[in-house]
C-alpha cells in the first residue's frame, strides 16, 4: 500500500509539473465530471436481462420511474457541451493569433475525437460478425450493437458543432432555444410530424455550446447573471415537467412514448441550463481543488483519454454481464430484471467490476487516443504517463 502511494505521488508530481502554468484547471474538471457522470448514468440505469436464451435491453427506470431523479444527477452531456463550446471558442481565437488555418485547427481537434472511434468498430464488426457466426441470437447482437453505437451521435453533434464554431460562437443561446420551443410546440402541440423533433438534435445542443462559447467571452462572469440563470431555467424546468407533459426522466425509457433526449426537448435544455448554471457557479472551488496535485493528477488523467473511457465503457457493462452468463444461476443485479430497489442496491455493488473491466479496456486502447509519435514520448518519474502527451492533451 505504501509502495502504491508513493507511485501515485510521484505520478500526480509529474502531471503537475507538465501542466502549463496559465491552464484553468476548472475546465478539465468540469469535463472529468461529466464524463463520469454519462458513464455512471449509463451503468445505472441500463440493464441486460437475461431471456429465452439470450440478452434484452431494458431500464429500471421502466420499471421504477420514482427513480427519474437517478437521471438529473448522471445526465451531464449539457456541461461536456458547455466546456466544449468554451474551448473550442478559446482554441479558434487562439489559431487564429498565431496564424493557423482554420483547416489545420479543426483537423486536430477531430481527430482527437475520432482516432479511438475505428479500435471500437473494427472490435464490434469482429465481435457481432463472430456471434452470427456462432449461432447467437440477432436480436442480441442487435441488443449489444445498438449499445456500443448509441453514444456515437453525441460525437457527430460535438464534432459538426466543433467545425461550425466560427459561425456559431458569437450566436446567443436565446436564438437555439428559441428553435427548440418552436420544434416542440408544432410536435406536440399542434401535431407536427415526429421527424420535425430531429431539428433539436443540433439546435438543443447548440444551447449549452454556445454558452460555452459566451464563458469564453466573460459574458458569464457575474455571479449574479449565473443565479439568475439557474433560478429561471429551474423553474422552466419544473413547470415543464409538472404541467407541460413533458416527462421526468431526462434520459431516454424503454417504451416511454416521449424521450427528453432522443430528439433534446425543451425540458431537457432548460434542465441542461441548470447544470450549466451550477457548473459555471462551482468553477472558482473547483479551481481551489485543483490546485492539489493529487485531485488535479486525477482529473488529468480523466481528460488524457475522455474518449476512451466514453466509447468503451458500455463494452466493459457488457463483458462483465456476458461473463457473469458462466455463472448457472442468474446473477442479481446483473441479470435480472431490474424492478426493485434489490436490483438498484445489487448494481450498485457491481460498479466497481464495471469500472475495473473499464480499466482493462483503458489499457488495451488507450493508444488510440494519441497521436503517433515518431519517437517514444518521455515518461514521467511514476512511468505511467507520458510527459508529452501530458503536455500536448492538456491544453484546453
Amino acid at each position: 500500500m505504501r509502495e502504491l502511494r508513493s507511485r501515485w505521488s510521484a505520478l500526480a508530481a509529474g502531471i503537475e509539473a507538465a501542466t502549463p502554468a496559465g491552464r484553468d484547471r476548472a475546465v478539465d474538471a468540469l469535463r472529468a465530471l461529466a464524463i463520469l457522470g454519462v458513464v455512471l448514468g449509463h451503468w445505472l440505469v441500463t440493464s441486460l436481462t437475461a431471456a429465452d436464451g439470450g440478452l434484452r435491453g431494458t431500464s429500471p427506470l421502466s420499471h421504477m420511474p420514482w427513480l427519474a431523479p437517478v437521471s438529473w444527477v448522471f445526465q451531464t452531456l449539457a456541461v461536456f457541451f458547455l466546456v466544449g463550446g468554451h474551448v473550442a471558442a478559446l482554441g479558434y481565437t487562439s489559431a487564429r493569433e498565431r496564424g493557423t488555418s482554420y483547416g489545420a485547427w479543426v483537423g486536430q481537434r477531430l481527430g482527437r475525437l475520432f482516432r479511438p472511434v475505428a479500435a471500437v468498430l473494427v472490435l464490434w464488426t469482429v465481435v457481432a460478425g463472430g456471434m452470427l457466426v456462432g449461432g447467437a441470437e440477432l436480436d442480441t447482437v442487435r441488443t449489444l450493437v445498438k449499445l456500443v453505437l448509441s453514444p456515437l451521435w453525441f460525437l457527430l453533434v460535438f464534432a459538426a458543432l466543433t467545425v461550425a464554431t466560427p459561425l456559431v460562437a458569437r450566436l446567443s443561446p436565446v436564438w437555439p432555444a428559441v428553435v427548440v420551443a418552436g420544434v416542440d410546440g408544432w410536435r406536440f402541440g399542434l401535431g407536427g410530424p415526429e421527424w420535425i423533433g430531429w431539428a433539436n438534435v443540433a439546435a438543443g445542443w447548440l444551447v449549452p455550446f454556445t454558452l460555452g462559447a459566451a464563458w469564453s467571452r466573460g459574458a458569464l462572469a457575474r455571479r449574479g447573471r449565473l443565479l439568475l440563470l439557474v433560478g429561471g431555467a429551474a423553474t422552466a424546468t419544473a413547470t415543464l415537467v409538472l404541467w407541460g407533459g413533458y416527462p421526468a426522466s431526462m434520459v431516454g425509457v424503454p417504451g416511454a412514448p416521449v424521450s427528453n433526449l432522443n430528439p433534446p426537448t425543451l425540458a431537457a435544455v432548460a434542465f441542461g441550463l441548470v447544470q450549466c448554471g451550477l457548473a459555471l457557479l462551482a468553477r472558482d472551488r473547483l479551481a481551489r481543488l485543483m490546485r492539489r496535485p493529487s485531485a488535479w493528477a486525477k482529473a488529468a488523467l480523466v481528460n488524457l483519454s475522455a474518449m476512451t473511457v466514453f466509447l468503451w465503457h458500455q463494452t466493459a457493462m457488457m463483458a462483465v454481464t456476458a461473463l457473469g452468463l458462466l455463472v448457472p444461476v442468474r446473477l442479481p443485479g446483473l441479470h435480472t430484471p431490474p424492478d426493485s430497489l434489490g436490483w438498484t442496491a445489487a448494481r450498485v455493488v457491481w460498479l466497481p467490476v464495471f469500472a475495473a473491466s473499464l480499466g482493462l479496456c483503458w489499457a488495451a486502447f488507450r493508444t488510440h487516443e494519441r497521436a503517433r509519435r515518431s519517437r517514444p514520448a518521455a515518461v514521467t518519474a511514476a512511468r505511467c504517463v507520458p510527459r508529452t502527451s501530458v503536455e500536448e492533451k492538456l491544453h484546453a
